[in-house]
């Protein structure tokens, strides 16, 4: 046997299917990282699926029949400073922000909702609709169909949710940035073609909303009444969607080849910064609406060091998923830094952030 088709028959025996493998490719990835956990086995997820199915049928949220959008106290005016942002947005710490007049306060405060309420409804179409495309070849008796299409029928009363609390507030919020509404479309036949990098991208859009929600709800903020219930609302639901897409994460992420699981690794912090920032920073026509300094944008997202830990915070939970599942790796972990979203991974799930002084 020579050299090499000897340490090709080594690798085989230690990994079992890598000896298939192009070895250029082989190269890429260290065998000594720790070993890949074995993920939940069929019985354990079918049992999490239903578990999460009977949670949807038992606690679920219609998004006109659960919330009184005509109640006096939904009530939007211009001069309610409930609207305020408060110190737990990175917008509502800033000295900018501190400084101006109360009515501009408030007018920032509404524009700021609506456009993340607006992100997160364009966000969830994507989910839908990937859903749809993932469960469309599902075998007759999937658990994971029934319960994504129950998770799809409440992202539906979520951006109808979404959609009426911007709505409401008057405030033409463009959403998304321009260059992701332009690949929108294309976005959830990822879900049917590389289904692990679509529930990834899944947990990137779902963790920073729900994240900053439950932060503002975590300080009792006097918040405006319709904005907090439609919060409510959304992270009583996205726990159960965020469960899944973490369950579905480490069951999978074990299963593919060294290779795909070694690509997956290193795509894992890159879609988790680039969707995080695109609900998160505003967009352009938010800056040019309140006139905001390059400068004061450049500390708020994300040079200052309260907007550094801010950010790190946001992926506490996906880098124990990270851990978990297998994929955060000596060479993957050098990309979570280099994006600045590295950092101790989250002891449990929701573990609430750090607190500033």
């Amino acid at each position: 046997m020579s050299a090499q088709a000897h340490e090709l028959h080594e690798v085989d025996e230690t990994r079992g299917t890598a000896a298939t493998e192009p070895r250029s490719r082989l190269e890429l990835i260290d065998w000594n990282e720790p070993e890949v956990p074995d993920g939940l086995t069929d019985a354990e997820y079918d049992e999490v699926l239903h578990r999460l199915s009977v949670a949807s049928v038992e606690r679920h949220f219609d998004a006109f029949a659960d919330i009184d959008w005509d109640h006096p106290d939904f009530e939007v005016r211009a001069d309610d400073p409930r609207w305020v942002l408060p110190d737990v947005d990175p917008v509502g710490r800033h000295p900018w922000y501190k400084a101006l007049p109360l009515e501009e306060q408030i007018r920032v405060g509404q524009w700021r909702y609506a456009n993340i309420f607006k992100v997160g409804l364009q966000f969830e179409n994507i989910l839908i609709r990937g859903i749809m495309q993932y469960v469309f070849t599902a075998e007759n008796g999937s658990k994971e169909y029934r319960y994504l299409t129950h998770e799809a029928t409440e992202e539906c009363h979520h951006t109808q949710m979404f959609q009426e609390g911007v709505n409401r507030m008057g405030v033409d919020a463009p959403g998304m940035p321009r260059w992701l509404r332009a690949v929108a479309w294309a976005l959830p036949l990822a879900a049917s073609k590389v289904p692990l990098a679509f529930f990834i991208g899944v947990l990137a859009g779902e963790e920073p909303i729900d994240h900053t929600q439950k932060a503002l709800l975590r300080e009792d903020v006097d918040v405006h009444p319709m904005i907090k219930r439609i919060m409510q609302i959304h992270v009583a639901e996205e726990a159960r969607h965020i469960s899944f897409a973490h369950e579905y994460v480490k069951r999978n992420a074990p299963r593919v080849g060294p290779v795909d699981r070694f690509l997956v690794s290193v795509a894992f912090p890159i879609i988790m910064r680039v969707l995080g920032d695109a609900i998160l920073v505003p967009v352009k026509e938010f800056q040019q609406e309140f006139s905001i300094p390059d400068q004061v944008i450049d500390e708020l997202f994300w040079e200052s060091p309260e907007s550094k830990v801010f950010l790190s915070e946001l992926f506490s939970d996906v880098r124990m998923l990270a851990e978990e599942s297998g994929l955060m790796t000596r060479f993957s972990r050098r990309i979570w830094r280099a994006l600045g979203i590295d950092g101790r991974p989250s002891r449990y799930r929701s573990e609430p952030a750090v607190k500033f002084a």
